[in-house]
């Protein structure tokens, strides 16, 4: 087991969250309860959660020449991560995140999220020439759907030529070239972007998710060319599979949801962090929905992220012996 290195490509997004006891109709005012900035970007909240576990943590992205951009690059330096691979764009304006967020007494918190890509979609590919040298020294490469899809191809295919493992998160959804699939390890979408990429609805209801349609979902996915498959259930919990073997572990319910931003993003960065420091596949699993689960409880997406000594100090309080967590200290 060793400390992981990561690469992530992706994007910076400041997050602008506004909170509201109820959503507005079409053409309704209502008044909201707070606002607040906070700093994003699935890229990047991939990349700090990683970071604050433990991994060494390298950021390929783009901001603009402006505030926001300055701080999006300042939260991730400050997290560890090596950014002098952030490029700064002369005239894109950094990404932004236009959360709403619905906070009702007694009742779990729900979000809608527009986000307007500025200078996450002008990266360039001579941005990442770098890569063609030094690509091969990462042990995982984490991109998402934030930033052009054929910058994407373009990384995947420079780690699929060096032996590199890719996760791609397939967030937010849009189609996915073949080519594309035939170079991603790893891939992890949630129940509805799974749902979009298959045409096989993931049904719930009562009594929780549906497996059969979880499984039906995965086998679509894996005859794609994806070896792996890690679909997200929100509450539901999560499953992995590499086609021989599935895991599903349900949510860790024992915290007040508080904010569900960046969750899916905080279970992939703890999951590709586990896995490239030695642990299995089902053990990143229940580690991965530990991390979510503390994030879930905070408000903000970098804010939020836990460090490695408060997830394992959540695991053993809620009596976890999935596995012996002094396997993890190979992460301080």
């Amino acid at each position: 087991m060793k400390k992981p290195k990561l690469l992530v490509v992706g994007s910076f997004v400041m997050d602008l969250i506004v909170s509201t006891e109820i959503f507005p109709n079409s053409g309704e005012t209502v008044l909201g309860k707070k606002f607040q900035t906070a700093p994003g970007g699935k890229g990047a909240n991939q990349a700090v959660q990683a970071a604050k576990l433990g991994a060494e943590v390298t950021m390929v992205g783009k901001v603009g020449n402006d505030a926001f951009g300055r701080e999006l690059t300042g939260s991730a330096k400050a997290a560890g991560i090596d950014v002098s691979h952030v490029a700064v764009s002369q005239e894109d304006a950094s990404a932004i995140g236009n959360i709403l967020l619905e906070v009702e007494e007694g009742k779990k918190s729900r979000n809608r999220i527009i986000v307007v890509p500025g200078a996450n979609m002008a990266i360039r590919p001579e941005d990442l020439e770098f890569l063609r040298e030094e690509i091969g020294k990462y042990d995982m490469v984490l991109l998402q759907l934030e930033i052009s899809m054929a910058i994407n191809e373009l990384v995947a295919g420079l780690a699929h030529e060096k032996g590199v493992p890719v996760m791609l998160n397939s967030a937010p959804y849009a189609p996915l070239p073949e080519e594309l699939l035939r170079h991603v390890t790893y891939l992890s979408p949630n129940e509805h972007e799974a749902a979009s990429l298959t045409g096989i609805p993931i049904r719930s209801g009562k009594d929780g998710v549906n497996r059969e349609d979880v499984t039906a979902a995965v086998r679509a996915l894996q005859a794609k060319g994806v070896k792996n498959v890690i679909i997200t259930l929100g509450s539901n919990g999560a499953v992995v599979s590499n086609g021989e073997e599935s895991h599903y572990m349900p949510c860790v319910d024992i915290v007040e949801v508080k904010d569900p931003t960046a969750a899916g993003d905080s279970f992939v960065g703890a999951f590709c962090t586990a896995v490239c420091a030695g642990l299995s596949p089902e053990e990143a699993l229940a580690f991965s929905n530990y991390t979510a689960t503390l994030t879930v409880s905070r408000m903000g997406a970098q804010p939020s992220l836990p460090t490695l000594e408060e997830v394992v100090a959540l695991m053993k309080q809620d009596g976890f012996a999935g596995f012996d967590l002094s396997r993890l200290d190979v992460l301080k």
